[in-house]
């Protein structure tokens, strides 16, 4: 029997697997969106439809981890400093998009489909929320999630996580008894729940400051990779598993941890780690919110269905951008907010559970309304399309100097959105990085040496932690937002194949390469590099010129002794290359002091 099960799983994943596959590489090529992808997939080998997979419900409670995981990777993009800072958006904007949204729903409902008030408010209030899982993927993949924008969004994102809490409260409040069982209902009063909830966080804070932190730097020095995605994976299941057994959110758990790592030189590699995870658990999700999707139901009331989708839709686009406007948006980043969160979330279809275990709602109107929710959040990649042209800024706004960013500093100066990524800070890469930043350019470092980054660390330079010739970590790091990738490496470590590939990931980026001796040039002869530095070269002519001094030599024939030297080893690379052999060119090499006539003196001249 166990063998008979263990192939069935494995056929059904291979099902799965199989069918997201094709819908969602042929939605990313439609410009659609994997979201959409993976929900038509699900719906297609749901019991539904073909019937190939069954048990959804089971599924997406393994699938939820995928949104844990999001809210985890989300955390570590926003340090304590930088969520103080943004906490009057997540209190303010987020409590008054929740709050009208999901009373405006609720008058709706009693208004238009007759329910009783209590089911009516118990349907209406979830329908405020908007799906995490779907907008923050899409603001990753346009590289909006760290602009102001993006940071507006994700703050009503959060502050509808926050809100879970006090909602599974509100619907256990109206429950009648009579439903199947007690889900969810809270086990101690309001005032008590947010009290502990406060003592966790503290917590959760205190244990990644002289636990976690101190753990990363171990494995950090011990240099094994593995060991990173085990203490990553360790930390988010514990911290969700912590929240889960207080009876509180296992997203806001993952979210705190998160938090609490984004201030460590571990970031992007502890980012990069979770990244696949994340994604195939969330794959999974929204498979599995596709193959619950009731076409019975959406057959037994069509026009129901459909037009309180666009009722839905429209409701909390138009409040969402209101609402936008009031704190101040340009009216098309007003308008793109507003379609952005217009679709129902998945956290929807946990409060339903949740009202239909309490007497609230029965089963039928619980897999109607999730029905509901899945065409609204099917619709949100096509409105976005539709209405590219609309939300674009006019060229003019695009010719016009950016302003500050979201923490007061000037574009590529500071914040997140650093211009400049320098991979390696020993001595070469601390003088490119510092020089750098004298300029006023915003740079983001790199290295796997641990003692290297805690002695930066003294001086007041943040550096982190990671192998810098892995492009998922280059990609963590910000190398698809950079104007410059400069590899400041010790030793002959780069080859031609990994800078091609850095090229055809990050194109908007140009490449500088510290490279060991002219051998090393010639290895890399033809790779997609602006420029590359020899690491002793600069340093070798300035104590050439410092001993021509102390010889008493004149600076105008140091100068023309210097411009001599380069160009004839400018010559021999070229043809070294040329030729791929290292000896080519030897003829030209300078062996002997060359005479004042070479020089271009007059007899005694020089001498």
């Amino acid at each position: 029997m166990e063998d008979t099960a263990a192939g069935f799983h494995l056929r059904d994943g291979v099902i799965l697997l199989g069918f997201a596959l094709a819908f969602v590489t042929v939605f990313r090529r439609l410009g659609l969106g994997a979201t959409l992808g993976y929900l038509l997939a699900g719906a297609v080998v749901g019991p539904y439809v073909l019937g190939l997979v069954g048990d959804a419900e089971a599924m997406i409670g393994a699938a939820e981890f995928g949104i844990v995981m999001l809210l985890f990777i989300v955390g570590l993009e926003l340090n304590p400093t930088r969520l103080w800072r943004m906490r009057g958006e997540i209190f303010g904007l987020g409590l008054i998009q929740v709050g009208a949204c999901g009373l405006a729903l609720f008058a709706t409902l009693l208004a238009l489909a007759g329910y009783p008030w209590q089911a009516a408010l118990a349907i209406g209030l979830p329908l405020g929320l908007s799906s995490t899982a779907q907008v923050l993927p899409m603001l990753q993949s346009a590289g909006r999630l760290r602009t102001p924008f993006g940071e507006r969004a994700f703050a009503i994102l959060l502050f509808q996580d926050l809100s879970i809490i006090p909602l599974i409260t509100i619907v256990a409040a109206l429950g009648t008894g009579q439903g199947p069982g007690d889900l969810g209902e809270p086990t101690m009063p309001g005032w008590q729940l947010a009290l502990v909830t406060i003592v966790v966080v503290a917590a959760m804070v205190a244990a990644g400051r002289f636990l976690i932190r101190p753990l990363f730097r171990l494995i950090g020095t011990l240099g094994e990779r593995e060991m990173f995605i085990v203490a990553a994976l360790f930390t988010v299941t514990g911290a969700a598993l912590v929240m889960e057994t207080l009876g509180l959110s296992t997203a806001l758990g993952a979210f705190i941890a998160g938090v609490m790592l984004a201030d460590t030189p571990y970031r992007h590699e502890i980012e990069s780690d979770i990244e696949p995870f994340r994604s195939i658990l969330l794959g999974l999700f929204f498979l599995s919110v596709g193959m619950m999707l009731d076409l019975g139901a959406i057959a037994e009331r069509p026009g129901f269905v459909v037009g309180m989708a666009a009722a839905l839709i429209a409701i909390k686009a138009t409040l969402i951008t209101g609402i936008g406007l009031a704190f101040r948006m340009p009216w098309r980043r007003a308008l793109a907010l507003g379609l952005l969160l217009s679709q129902g979330g998945e956290f929807g279809f946990v409060l339903y559970t949740q009202a239909q275990a309490v007497g609230v709602i029965d089963a039928e109107t619980a897999s109607l309304f999730g029905a509901i929710i899945t065409l609204s959040m099917a619709t949100t990649p096509f409105l976005m399309m539709a209405t590219a042209r609309i939300r674009r800024e006019p060229a003019a706004a695009h010719q016009e100097r950016e302003g500050p960013n979201a923490d007061g500093s000037k574009p590529g100066q500071g914040g997140d959105g650093a211009a400049a990524l320098v991979v390696g800070y020993g001595r070469f890469g601390q003088t490119v990085a510092q020089t750098l930043m004298s300029a006023g350019v915003s740079v983001t470092t790199i290295d796997k040496d641990v003692e290297l980054i805690d002695t930066a660390a003294e001086f007041g330079m943040r550096v982190y932690f990671g192998e810098g010739t892995r492009l998922d970590l280059l990609r963590q790091a910000g190398g698809g937002e950079v104007q410059v990738i400069m590899f400041c490496l010790d030793d002959d470590q780069l080859e031609r194949d990994f800078l091609e590939a850095v090229h055809d990931a990050f194109p908007q980026a140009s490449i500088f390469v510290r490279v060991f001796d002219r051998r090393s040039v010639v290895k890399l002869a033809g790779s997609p590099v602006q420029g590359m530095v020899r690491e002793m070269f600069g340093s070798a002519l300035a104590m050439a010129r410092l001993g021509l001094q102390d010889l008493g030599v004149n600076e105008s024939e140091i100068d023309e002794a210097e411009e001599t030297f380069r160009a004839i080893d400018q010559e021999r690379l070229r043809r070294q290359k040329e030729a791929g052999d290292i000896y080519a060119a030897r003829e030209v090499m300078v062996t002997e002091p060359r005479s004042p006539q070479e020089r271009g003196l007059s007899p005694g001249e020089g001498q």
